[in-house]
């Protein structure tokens, strides 16, 4: 055998192994993450017709950088979409370990997920103009969230904290509804009445 097939440089000393690409693909990763937190945060308060500067400038990066990763609003407002309803379908495992009870942790991944509808809903035309797309990513919602929700009603059931027979979509749907119209109405507070439908949950002790 020669040289190249031991593992060892020319020099007699081990190869080492290649280093770089993963540290890259984590930093990577986490800028994107960066970037879509900003942007969501600059829909939020200016609507998801914001101009791209705003958001840059939120993010702390050029604008360049926000067009080489997504070369259409439609992209970055997908990639923002997929990107929240990833962090709510993280919470909630997150949530449930931390305590102090099931039901808080419900309690509080409620709070989040009202959160995102409220910010869904200013997506929602421009993710309705490709209606095709549009379901797929509804789909998607549904896929990743309606387990979440089901984990921490499992919980909080088995704790004896809330009535048995609550099913996640069925309080989900509840939630949604709850939400409409909440991001254009300073005077109504959806966290408040989905907190309120919540408590109902609990055992009538």
């Amino acid at each position: 055998m020669n040289g190249g097939d031991t593992g060892d440089t020319g020099a007699g000393h081990p190869a080492r192994p290649p280093s770089g690409p993963r540290p890259k693909r984590a930093d990577a990763r986490r800028n994107q993450e960066t970037l879509l937190d900003a942007a969501a945060r600059v829909f939020v308060a200016s609507g998801v017709e914001a101009p791209v500067r705003d958001i840059a400038a939120e993010a702390g990066v050029g604008t360049a950088t926000i067009y080489r990763h997504f070369p259409t609003r439609a992209d970055l407002v997908i990639a923002v979409y997929r990107h929240q309803v990833e962090a709510c379908a993280e919470a909630g495992p997150a949530l449930l370990a931390a305590g102090p009870t099931p039901h808080a942790a419900l309690g509080r991944w409620i709070d989040l997920f009202v959160d995102f509808l409220v910010t869904k809903h200013g997506l929602a035309a421009v993710l309705q103009s490709d209606n095709a797309g549009f379901e797929t990513l509804h789909a998607y919602f549904l896929d990743r969230l309606v387990p979440v929700c089901a984990e921490l009603l499992d919980a909080a059931t088995a704790a004896d904290e809330i009535r048995s027979g609550i099913g996640a979509y069925q309080l989900m749907r509840g939630v949604g509804n709850l939400c409409i119209g909440a991001e254009n109405d300073p005077r109504y507070d959806a966290r408040r009445l989905a907190g309120l439908l919540v408590a109902g949950l609990r055992h009538p002790h």
